[in-house]
């Protein structure tokens, strides 16, 4: 069984530190228009001014779109669209002073860590400055031209090696990290940051109590208070291995050698399973689960065997086959066994990993351990329980952020900020995001216990797991608990709709249907917000059929294979587009991938072509558009491997490639938002989500625990200039709609 779907691995919060020249961002907030004393032009009607924004807004003429137009007074519908532009304005001058006082704060704090001795933790801190100037700077280019920043990179680099061969993981890993984020665009240090991350995550898996004697090393180093002791519940790495086989392994690099779209190809495959190996043979912090990588002489011994080996094969006349690679798995195991003996099960896991490392980001063997998660991610349900949580940093506890509405938690009572103690009469304290999942979901039917810290007290809840739907479209402003309970007008009076697309499971279509569906029994709906910004994708299916909605006929998105040959057409539906008459403004941004950009990068192409009343507004796409099948090696592990790439209507290919300069979907206008705007905005919409659970016969819910914050408004985002891109679409669909909501309000005086 093989299934198809468009998904990214979850967005690193780097990539929301993009920064780009927007909204007419300036070089100082001086040069901005200012609505007060700008001069007005002569008065123009309604459909020139519709048009006139519109218009301005696709074609990203920022400086247009937001002039200032000669009004007639009595007018509502142009009045209330003039007072929504200078506010705008006064949110533009708002951002960019912050970003003139930003700048200047940042510039002084790096040049004052520069001036010291330049150890390994102040290069540390002087790259995070640097990385925070170069999101802030309208001229990236110019930032990493600086001698200061050219010089900064080098010396990191030293550091950051220096660390790795002392054994320093967590100071080269985030000197890495940083290098990467400065460097990203010249992708100098993906490999340095993937190789040091591999031996992290193999430290996290097979000794996670040395993981934490690491971090919590650091933390107090940097004079943070200690992390509570490690609690291994759940932890334990022979059960997480014990079902991976060399089948499996053999099965995987063999699908991939012959099947992945850029045709890499046997040979470098085997290789970089060879280095991962070595990798994993010279991280002496794993000792303590496998006591052979402390006896220095098997390991010298075993990474001889590794270096000749990789040089044979290196060297080999002709590409390997299948009868290399079961050679090689055999003897990798022989060697390992007469030398330092790390289990079996362990060598196969980092061999295939390392060898899925020569190939694209995407491409994956889901280990027996990783199934469940895997499937909660790429279907419209999972088991548990029904809530969602999160670190308590403060507390080092797992808190939760809301039951879901109907399912077991909310009928037990469990509510909004109570903190998990013990799971299944286990301490929880300690315990990571993932072990809490990985501990609380399972087999529906089964029972978990959960004990909760409520205002002091410690309270039992005795549940059963149960199938818990994800819903995937939500709204403007909660009205109720239920998951479709939701004001879908981010302007009611003008009857403005919006709905933000999380991600795209089986259910999603139907989903959007329904909320377009309430937005109309109360009357026409004058213009649409579909916000898909930190939508990582999801059902090729489902892209297609949302596409489809406002798509009425054509190509909504092909692939191509290795060939270049074009593989697989997806095309529009007949009589489908229910929704193409509403004018549309589709919002976007670094966080928007996948599925996201075949939906958005398919809009554009038929708006571009006159053919639906839409633009994108927000930043550049995050650039995965490459096709992942799943294959099933055993009942125990499936691989996830990229065969194609998609591309757009108009044959731009989505795909962000090595050394690419032009990927993903570009917005008409784009419309840039600083960090602490994307993070506040990101914030408040978390908090405004939470349902107001009001009890059922029978529940014992009743609010949420004491202590939580009230809910936010909204409406916040818009009147505190938090969500610039929101607020510009919000302008372009109201410039857009001039005359019709003119119309309607003659209607409704006759």
């Amino acid at each position: 069984m093989m299934q198809r779907f468009v998904w990214a691995r979850l967005i690193p919060a780097t990539l929301a530190l993009s920064a780009s020249v927007g909204l007419g961002a300036p070089a100082c907030p001086a040069a901005l228009p200012q609505p007060e004393s700008a001069p007005q032009s002569p008065p123009i009607s309604l459909s020139e001014m519709s048009s006139r924004v519109w218009e301005s807004t696709r074609e990203g003429k920022t400086e247009s779109a937001l002039a200032p137009f000669g009004l007639l007074p009595e007018n509502p519908a142009a009045l209330a669209l003039n007072q929504l532009r200078e506010r705008i304005g006064t949110h533009v001058s708002m951002r960019e002073s912050v970003r003139a006082e930003s700048l200047a704060k940042v510039n002084t704090e790096l040049e004052a860590v520069l001036a010291k001795e330049a150890t390994a933790s102040n290069l540390s801190k002087a790259l995070r400055h640097a990385v925070e100037l170069l999101v802030l700077s309208a001229d990236r280019a110019e930032v990493l031209t600086q001698p200061r920043i050219v010089d900064l990179i080098a010396k990191s680099d030293a550091a950051a090696r220096e660390a790795e061969r002392t054994g320093d993981w967590l100071t080269a890993n985030e000197i890495f990290y940083r290098l990467n984020a400065l460097t990203e665009e010249q992708g100098s240090h993906r490999k340095d940051l993937r190789r040091i991350g591999d031996r992290l995550a193999m430290i996290r898996l097979y000794v996670p109590g040395r993981f934490w004697e690491l971090r919590n090393n650091r933390r107090l180093a940097d004079g943070d208070s200690a992390l509570p002791p490690y609690n291994g519940l759940g932890d334990d790495y022979h059960d997480k291995v014990k079902a991976i086989s060399a089948r499996d392994v053999e099965k995987a690099i063999g699908y991939a050698a012959s099947q992945h779209v850029d045709g890499v190809g046997l040979r470098k495959m085997l290789l970089a399973g060879l280095d991962a190996v070595r990798t994993m043979a010279t991280t002496g912090d794993l000792r303590a689960a496998f006591p052979g990588l402390g006896d220095d002489n098997a390991v010298s011994r075993f990474v001889s065997y590794l270096t000749t080996t990789r040089d044979a094969l290196a060297q080999a006349p002709t590409e390997p086959g299948a009868r290399v690679l079961m050679e090689l798995i055999g003897s990798l195991a022989e060697a390992n066994r007469t030398t330092v003996g790390i289990s079996d099960q362990a060598l196969l896991h980092e061999f295939g990993n390392g060898a899925m490392g020569a190939l694209d980001d995407f491409t994956q063997i889901v280990w027996p351990d990783e199934l469940a998660r895997f499937k909660r991610l790429t279907e419209g349900s999972f088991i548990g329980v029904g809530i969602q949580i999160q670190m308590d940093d403060e507390k080092q506890l797992i808190r939760v952020v809301t039951p879901l509405e109907g399912t077991p938690a909310q009928r037990a009572g469990v509510k909004a900020g109570d903190l998990i103690k013990k799971i299944n009469d286990v301490t929880a304290v300690g315990i990571s995001l993932d072990q809490a999942v990985e501990l609380i979901t399972g087999r529906a039917n089964t029972r978990v216990k959960l004990t909760m810290e409520r205002e002091g007290q410690d309270v039992d809840f005795d549940l059963v797991r149960k199938q818990i739907p994800i819903i995937t479209v939500k709204g403007w402003k909660r009205n109720g608990a239920h998951e479709d309970d939701w004001n879908w007008f981010v302007d009611p009076e003008n009857r403005i709709g919006y709905v933000r697309l999380t991600q795209f499971t089986d259910s999603t279509t139907r989903e959007l249907e329904r909320a377009v569906a309430q937005m109309r029994q109360s009357g026409a709906v004058n213009g649409l917000i579909m916000d898909l910004r930190f939508n990582p994708g999801g059902l090729l299916t489902q892209a297609v059929s949302v596409a489809n909605k406002f798509i009425d006929d054509g190509t909504i998105v092909y692939t191509e294979g290795p060939d270049g040959q074009r593989v697989q057409e997806e095309n529009a539906r007949a009589n489908a587009a229910d929704l193409r008459n509403i004018p549309l403004a589709v919002l976007i941004n670094e966080g928007s991938a996948s599925a996201s950009e075949i939906v958005s990068g398919a809009i554009r192409h038929y708006a571009d072509a006159g053919r639906l009343n839409a633009v994108l507004i927000g930043q550049r796409s995050f650039g995965k558009g490459s096709v992942q099948n799943v294959f099933a090696l055993s009942t125990a592990a499936q691989m996830k491997l990229t065969t194609q790439y998609y591309y757009l209507p108009g044959g731009r290919i989505i795909h962000r490639r090595p050394g690419a300069k032009e990927w993903g979907v570009e917005p008409h206008l784009r419309v840039e938002m600083l960090p602490k705007q994307i993070t506040d905005a990101l914030t408040l919409r978390q908090e405004a989500d939470i349902a107001d659970l009001n009890p059922t016969p029978g529940d014992t819910v009743s609010a949420p625990a004491a202590g939580s914050k009230p809910r936010p408004d909204p409406a916040m985002l818009l009147s505190d200039g938090i969500d610039l891109q929101l607020e510009q679409a919000l302008y372009a669909l109201l410039g857009n709609t001039l005359e019709r909501r003119a119309s309607q309000r003659a209607d409704a005086t006759r």
